[in-house]
């Protein structure tokens, strides 16, 4: 399931990353060659950073490619390894739970309370902030995987 969810996550992440690269290339284009320079690709652009940034971290959550700064574990024996790794997971999830997916539910509702939308593409900013949810969602999935099977996932 893991590895499910990895091939969908980076192939969202991949057509993402394209979709900027093709937005900001017409960006140039339009204003270097075209002298006109195009609305709409800076708003998408901006957006697409948004949702590359969180999404690529709750990728890299799950390939525990995240920053995290390695003093203790090696110090450790293998059990109060798994120990530290663990407790490290329920925080991970805690923070997730409650500042991507409650607060992030909260700013999207707000938002669409509030009827809040981008001012080139005219879009719901509430689907701008979707991503927080999503994200959050996903972090916990994975570390809910890993506080599952804590050895295969422990690094050394």
């Amino acid at each position: 399931m893991k590895k499910r969810l990895d091939k969908i996550l980076g192939g969202i992440l991949v057509f993402l990353m394209a979709s900027i690269v093709i937005a900001v290339l017409w960006q140039v284009f339009s204003r270097y060659v075209l002298q006109a320079a195009s609305s709409f690709t800076e708003e998408i652009a901006r957006f697409l950073l948004i949702w590359i940034g969180i999404l690529g971290a709750a990728y890299a959550a799950g390939q525990q490619d995240h920053l995290a700064i390695n003093i203790l574990p090696p110090k450790l024996n293998i059990k109060n390894r798994i120990k530290l790794r663990m407790g490290i997971n329920i925080l991970i999830i805690l923070f997730a739970l409650f500042a991507l997916i409650v607060g992030g539910i909260n700013l999207v509702y707000v938002n669409f309370e509030l009827g809040q939308y981008s001012a080139a593409l005219g879009l719901p900013l509430g689907f701008v902030y979707a991503v927080l949810p999503i994200s959050g969602a996903l972090i916990i999935w994975y570390k809910i995987i890993e506080l599952a099977n804590p050895q295969k996932y422990l690094a050394s």
